[in-house]
């Protein structure tokens, strides 16, 4: 039986890795399939890993209709056994819904993979639905750590080295790797924290700062 299953797990866990990885192994048992994205950090309609690989991917945007593109696929002779859907947690709610038929109605396995919550600890529209409607929901086994050492479980976005908990959802950029915002007038950063520097908005660098300013005299 067709499943919908989704990969979750903070930024830098390596989401994109197993979904190429994932479309390797079902691709090398003959079975034919497509993988879409959305928002890639590439900006590009492709999917890409941290480490380096890449694939061609179908841009997946706010109109796009997975139902409508299947069914099209299929009726001119498309063979399509199953989906690799990246970012999925860009995904809307009916885009969630249209994968969700797709399974049901014609027997063809989703894999998403995406992730949780965004930078103000809230769940992302379509993550939220797949947590819903999945089958399987698979916490991935990579951890990403906190610069503490400890597992990150939030993401954490930073404009000009200071981290933000309010501002546009959606805006592109990486770990480590600073983008201008929406209006142009910040460099935009993501970093994965555990839950408790989250709340204390402690990134790396504020920690790093913290650890280097002179400690106050025993006097005075």
């Amino acid at each position: 039986m067709a499943e919908l299953q989704f990969f979750t797990g903070t930024m830098d866990s390596g989401k994109s890795t197993l979904a190429l990885q994932t479309n390797h192994n079902h691709a090398a048992r003959g079975r034919s399939g497509r993988i879409f994205t959305t928002h890639d950090r590439t900006g590009q309609a492709q999917v890409s890993s941290r480490l380096g690989l890449t694939h061609d991917a179908i841009e997946v945007e706010a109109d796009f209709d997975f139902w409508r593109y299947v069914v099209d696929s299929l009726t001119q002779g498309a063979r399509i056994d199953y989906l690799v859907c990246d970012e999925a947690q860009f995904y809307t709610r009916k885009q969630i819904d249209q994968l969700a038929k797709l399974v049901d109605e014609l027997q063809i396995d989703v894999f998403a993979f995406g992730i949780l919550t965004d930078f103000r600890t809230a769940l992302f529209e379509g993550s939220q639905r797949l947590v819903e409607l999945a089958d399987r929901m698979n916490v991935l086994q990579v951890e990403a750590l906190c610069w503490c050492g400890k597992r990150a479980t939030h993401n954490a976005r930073t404009e000009n080295g200071v981290m933000v908990t309010e501002g546009e959802v959606i805006v592109v950029g990486d770990v480590e790797e600073q983008e201008r915002g929406p209006a142009g007038d910040a460099n935009v950063a993501y970093e994965v924290l555990c839950r408790q520097h989250h709340r204390r908005h402690l990134t790396a660098a504020r920690a790093k700062a913290v650890s280097l300013a002179p400690e106050p005299l025993p006097f005075g």
